[in-house]
């Protein structure tokens, strides 16, 4: 890979063409999220719409994908008597709300497992890729959190009997599970998750990224709206009246690969 920059906070930011891997690199914590972990993470999310990039892949090193938030830095916090702010009461932005509203398809690649803030990341990312060895938990009611992203977002993933059950124990999710529940689009071999990751970001960058933004913010926006306004959603450049759309079709005719301008 090339173009590869760290932050002191642990994220590396690294290019591949049009594919822009962010790694998590705190193994020694479990790549929990420290304050300037998040910071960085929200500022580099931020930018995507400023780089030509298609397709951004969120994983992390060591032997978890994220363990949620820094609870040594909140237990810190409280002892020199700071005031705690929920997630939604903060002067700066959730950086779960954030990657939901990253413009391009993001893949979460699971190298481990994904537990309370690290299982709401996950959450948040469009499409998830991880091995059997990998499970998730929200345990935030065993330490008096609120898994506030998680409550929301994961009853609007899998059955809300399922969310309730998971929220309210703590329990654990395995992957084989979570791929019928549908929160888990490949289940590989451990050493195979990064590499699929990549490909399949590879294979989204290489389409129309018109078409493809176009794609995800209808679907976003669509899907809880009756079928009559999801239709007649206008959301984001519109494909059928770009350039790209003129040259994807010349291309698939004369069977040749499409050159995407973004425009």
């Amino acid at each position: 890979m090339a173009d590869a920059r760290r932050h002191d906070s642990g994220l590396v930011v690294e290019d591949r063409e049009h594919v822009r891997v962010l790694t998590l690199d705190r193994p020694d914590s479990r790549n929990a999220l420290s304050t300037e972990l998040q910071a960085d993470l929200v500022e580099e999310l931020l930018r995507i719409p400023e780089d030509d990039v298609r397709a951004v892949v969120l994983t992390g090193t060591g032997p978890a994908f994220c363990a949620g938030f820094d609870l040594k830095e909140i237990r810190a916090a409280d002892e020199r008597g700071e005031r705690f702010r929920p997630p939604m009461g903060r002067p700066t932005r959730a950086v779960f709300e954030v990657v939901t509203e990253v413009p391009v398809p993001v893949i979460a690649a699971l190298n481990g497992p994904a537990v309370a803030g690290g299982f709401e990341l996950a959450l948040a990312c469009d499409l998830r890729v991880a091995s059997p060895a990998v499970h998730f938990a929200l345990p935030e009611a065993a330490i008096g959190m609120g898994a506030n992203f998680g409550s929301v977002v994961l009853p609007k993933r899998i059955p809300m009997g399922i969310a309730l059950e998971l929220l309210f124990t703590g329990d654990r999710l395995g992957a084989e599970e979570a791929q019928r529940w549908g929160l888990v689009n490949r289940l590989v071999d451990p050493d195979a998750v990064l590499p699929t990751a990549l490909e399949l970001a590879d294979r989204i960058a290489a389409n129309a990224p018109i078409s493809v933004r176009r794609m995800k913010e209808t679907a976003v926006k669509a899907l809880e709206l009756p079928l009559w306004q999801g239709l007649r959603l206008d959301v984001g450049p519109n494909p059928y009246l770009s350039e790209d759309r003129a040259e994807g079709i010349a291309a698939r005719l004369e069977k040749r690969p499409p050159r995407w301008t973004g425009r």
